[in-house]
């Protein structure tokens, strides 16, 4: 069965999908974007996706493509003509199509919404979970508002590259100060050597992923103490735990960074606790 994309106000063939040369997000990367998961025919924590989306508009001063319920019913419909049960969808917002020039074009320039569907092998993220993964550190080289999702991924693009070049599988960023920001794609989190579950505030330098609020709930209701504090990419090379988070993984184990073994160089049972009560406690939205 072939893919279907919705492009501004049309579904069609994933492989005919297609935006103007002069849309914004391709010349600009003006625009924001939102990847949710789907497990067993239900989409993950919509809400805190749509959510974020709309904050995300607000601080680039984009406007909303059409209404939440709007959204949320074409969402479902892509995801029901790609009868996606496990998988992802993307959603990206730009400023849209207009004239080439720095300046914003004017206000009542319609902003250009695509929204795709695929499906993912749940057993290849399991495989992951039972294995861990591989991460390599480098220099933070981003802009300062990585708190916006933004379609401006160059340098995290290049990080990922980094990181398969060196057999990894994430790129951990470290600040100027020597301090864990987030992986390329992910949260960062650590079980100290007090066995302190630990990860950075949100309020600056990282992206609130949605998953990592998510993770707060679920240890909320495991009784799990969290302390959300800044750590260096030494503190977390001798940690007990390492595992990064994101809305297609959730939780995966970190087993080596730099080629240094975390821990005894296996999976955690922290990261295991914290995966297997994740589904239980988020959202779920039946498609």
């Amino acid at each position: 069965m072939p893919r279907i994309a919705y492009i501004n106000g049309r579904y069609l063939p994933h492989s005919e999908a297609a935006v103007h040369i002069e849309d914004r997000g391709y010349q600009f990367a003006d625009g924001v974007y939102e990847v949710c998961e789907i497990r067993h025919g239900m989409i993950v924590d919509l809400t805190r996706h749509l959510d974020r989306l709309d904050r995300s508009l607000s601080e680039l001063a984009i406007r909303r493509p059409m209404s939440r319920p709007a959204l949320s019913q074409v969402i479902r419909e892509v995801c029901r003509r790609n009868r996606v049960k496990n998988g992802l969808f993307y959603l990206q917002v730009t400023r849209g199509v207009a004239r080439r020039d720095h300046v914003y074009p004017s206000a009542d320039t319609p902003p250009s919404l695509v929204i795709s569907a695929k499906i993912t092998d749940p057993a290849v993220i399991a495989k992951k979970n039972e294995t861990g993964m591989k991460a390599i550190t480098m220099p933070d080289n981003r802009w300062d508002r990585v708190d916006i999702k933004t379609v401006g991924l160059l340098p995290n693009a290049m990080a990922r590259q980094a990181a398969k070049d060196k057999g990894a599988q994430e790129a951990i960023y470290v600040d100027a100060s020597g301090m864990v920001t987030e992986g390329a794609a992910t949260n960062v989190w650590i079980v100290d050597k007090d066995g302190v579950l630990v990860t950075r505030p949100a309020e600056r330098g990282i992206l609130r992923g949605i998953t990592r609020t998510g993770l707060m709930d679920v240890t909320s209701e495991l009784g799990v103490k969290v302390e959300e504090r800044e750590f260096s990419r030494d503190e977390m090379l001798s940690a007990r735990e390492v595992f990064i988070t994101a809305a297609t993984s959730i939780c995966f184990p970190i087993v080596e960074i730099d080629g240094q073994p975390i821990g005894n160089g296996h999976p955690g049972a922290m990261a295991e606790r914290i995966r297997t009560s994740f589904f239980d406690v988020a959202e779920k939205t039946v498609i």
